[in-house]
């Protein structure tokens, strides 16, 4: 059941405001500022998230109790949560990004960055509370959990999407910080 978790977790908007793609030189100085304030926190969180969820697809595929289960889960549910918390204190620190309607965009990128924050300290007390002595129980409350982890993954990203349109995509595309890394493990195992 731990495999699904692992596998919800590698396909959701984990590394919602990575790239891919490089943009040109047409950004102006600005746009490219607010972008370089922005990406350079994104890059340690990006690994955060990503350390994370290897942690919890590692302990889904080798034999461990559902102790150790339960420690790692909860350790990367912790770690998710601080990324992007992380994330959005990056976002609302750069300030209001240099386009028409920044205000609103840096809010509502910001609140749905705390909100998925939020959602995962409280998958990490849901784990915390789950009986690793009763394995059914455990199982059952694992898969209840993946079922929030795909909601959380599908979740609505409207405002990162627009965050990240036009000009400001391009002047984060820009950054090393916020392309896209590779990944080794793009595979989709069930």
């Amino acid at each position: 059941m731990n495999k699904k978790l692992a596998l919800v977790l590698s396909t959701g908007a984990v590394l919602a405001l990575t790239l891919t793609g490089c943009g040109d030189d047409d950004t102006d100085s600005e746009t490219r500022e607010w972008a370089e304030a922005v990406c350079s926190e994104v890059g340690p969180q990006v690994e955060k998230i990503q350390n994370a969820n290897s942690t919890i697809a590692e302990a889904s595929e080798a034999d461990q109790s559902s102790a150790e289960v339960q420690k790692a889960d909860s350790q990367a549910f912790q770690q998710l949560s601080e990324a992007y918390g992380a994330l959005a204190d990056a976002v609302d620190d750069a300030g209001d990004p240099p386009v028409e309607e920044g205000a609103e965009l840096r809010d509502n990128a910001v609140k749905e960055l705390n909100d998925i924050s939020t959602a995962y300290t409280d998958l990490k007390k849901r784990v915390d509370g789950l009986d690793a002595q009763d394995q059914s129980a455990f199982a059952d409350g694992l898969a209840g959990i993946a079922d929030d982890l795909k909601k959380l993954g599908t979740s609505g990203d409207e405002a990162l999407d627009q965050l990240q349109a036009g000009e400001l995509a391009q002047a984060m595309a820009e950054q090393p910080g916020c392309q896209r890394p590779e990944s080794p493990e793009a595979s989709g195992e069930a």
